[in-house]
């Protein structure tokens, strides 16, 4: 980046009760014994009369803690996701008809962390993109599981190509718990999608008062309300009082200068790429085991600076052999993978600063693209 100068009425009750005039959106939960997807898309755009002068704001929902309950209101772990729908929330909370005028699809109902697939992402990002070809949709707000949600987001800022705004939001506390973190954090997404700042920004990560970049941006706490950020890199900016503010820009291609393109793709274009954690005393089984189940790329998660332990080099070269493409990444959270005598020994494309679960979605749109580690190497230098 560059520097710039209920289905419960008690749970429904609670939001109301807790934030007024703030809102916040369905995101939805399936057990084991109910379909992880929607079956079909539903829509709504009866929140409030169309006002003129104010943005238009489509909200995907499809799942997650934004809209999820607890039992008592200090349960934050162990709830359930996805109880309350977009409508009902939005209206329990009259101040949304001041900031945008909203409509609503409710895409799936998923736990991201369980369920979340590649073809969903190539679904929505098919949604998104049709949002975002009416000329009156000004941005778009996804509500999304806080688990997998930086995978997504990254997915859709490489695919969509609209230079309007894309906020992903979630939550790390259900709608009943005491100071939910939901409602404000959608209130700021739906802000930010609204706004002319956020125009050709990429796609854009809301949570916590901060504004991220989809490549950058990665969850870094497991339970904490503060959960996304990059500590090496920082944000793009800050929503404060209704207003972003924005400091940085990302560098990187994205959206409108992206080489792929959402509307040629579909889930069977993607090919299986897996990630292989390194560790002490590691070696080829997962990798040979990646190569039986089918992986057409391997992001090797390595020690430190991408290192490779002996015992797992072999397997790794071996896959190269037939044809699999390996990325040499890190399990390491800062800093950046050097390129090294090992890549241009052994055909290896080096990672450079994104981590492995966005480096699987890179290289899983550049196989749609080419199978030569050289070309593979300048996009990822690229992106």
């Amino acid at each position: 980046m560059k520097k710039l100068t209920t289905k419960k009425k008690v749970a429904l009750t609670a939001l109301t009760l807790m934030a007024p005039g703030i809102i916040i959106i369905s995101s939805s939960y399936t057990d084991v014994s109910h379909p992880v997807e929607a079956k079909q898309i539903i829509t709504s755009n009866t929140t409030n009369p169309v006002k003129k002068k104010l943005p238009n704001i489509k909200i995907l929902a499809t799942g997650g803690t934004i809209a999820g309950t607890g039992s008592t209101s200090a349960q934050t772990t162990g709830y359930k996701a996805g109880v309350l729908t977009p409508d009902q929330l939005i209206e329990a909370v009259p101040g949304l008809k001041d900031v945008a005028n909203i409509s609503t699809e409710q895409v799936a109902n998923i736990d991201s962390g369980t369920s979340n697939t590649d073809a969903l992402m190539v679904k929505l990002a098919k949604e998104v993109h049709k949002a975002l070809d009416d000329p009156e949709c000004d941005g778009v707000v996804i509500t999304h599981g806080t688990d997998t949600m930086e995978e997504t987001a990254y997915f859709l800022n490489l695919t969509v190509h609209s230079d309007k705004p894309i906020v992903l939001v979630g939550a790390m506390r259900p709608s009943t718990s005491l100071s939910a973190d939901g409602p404000l954090n959608l209130y700021n997404a739906v802000i930010l999608a609204g706004s002319k700042e956020a125009h050709d920004k990429g796609v854009m990560i809301s949570m916590n008062g901060k504004i991220g970049s989809a490549r950058d941006t990665f969850k870094t706490n497991t339970t904490d309300v503060d959960a996304f950020g990059n500590p090496e890199l920082g944000s793009l900016g800050y929503i404060q009082g209704g207003k972003p503010y924005f400091y940085n820009v990302p560098t990187k291609k994205h959206t409108t200068e992206s080489d792929f393109d959402i509307r040629k793709i579909t889930e069977d274009n993607l090919h299986r790429v897996d990630i292989v954690y390194s560790h002490a005393d590691d070696d080829r089984v997962m990798v040979d085991a990646a190569v039986a189940a089918g992986a057409k790329g391997i992001i090797h998660a390595g020690t430190g600076n991408g290192s490779i332990n002996e015992k797992t080099l072999p397997g790794l070269q071996d896959a190269v052999k037939k044809g699999v493409v390996v990325v040499r990444d890190t399990r390491v959270p800062e800093g950046m993978v050097t390129h090294e005598q090992t890549d241009e020994d052994n055909h290896f494309v080096n990672s450079g600063n994104i981590n492995p679960q966005k480096a699987r979605i890179l290289l899983m749109l550049v196989l749609t693209k080419t199978e030569d580690p050289n070309k593979i190497q300048e996009y990822f230098n690229e992106y």
